[in-house]
């Protein structure tokens, strides 16, 4: 009998996301998300999955239309369905809008894919608060 080696499943790339420090003050962004594309489907079920416990169960993001050109009204991530919406404001072209009811409401600043690490690490430092 042949025993076949397998070689293990690819890794999945690190996410690329920068939270503020909890605290008891309001804070009109909480982080940074840096995507590595503009595929929404491709790229949320890792940033939920990357999220804090304590913000629960994400059911409602909210997202710019420019910046992710296809989003369904819903989407299935990890067996639990979350709503999706777009918004054209003019105030949030930057920014995904986490909801989990119950829990709160976070903001984050999303990093075009694109940008190099050079410009992304300051952006992501400054939206978490971090001192560059």
């Amino acid at each position: 009998m042949t025993t076949a080696l397998q070689s293990p499943p690819p890794a999945r790339p690190l996410l690329r996301l920068r939270l503020a420090s909890p605290s008891g003050m309001p804070r009109p962004i909480d982080g940074a998300w840096w995507p590595r594309s503009s595929d929404l489907l491709a790229e949320l079920p890792q940033l939920l999955a990357g999220l804090p416990r304590a913000w629960g169960h994400i059911t409602s993001v909210t997202v710019h239309g420019a910046t992710w050109p296809a989003v369904p009204g819903r989407m299935l991530v990890f067996n639990q369905v979350v709503r999706l919406r777009r918004t054209v404001a003019v105030s949030a072209p930057h920014t995904i809008v986490l909801l989990a009811p119950g829990q709160g409401r976070w903001d984050l600043l999303v990093v075009p894919p694109d940008t190099t690490e050079e410009a992304a690490e300051p952006l992501m430092a400054a939206a978490a608060g971090d001192h560059v």
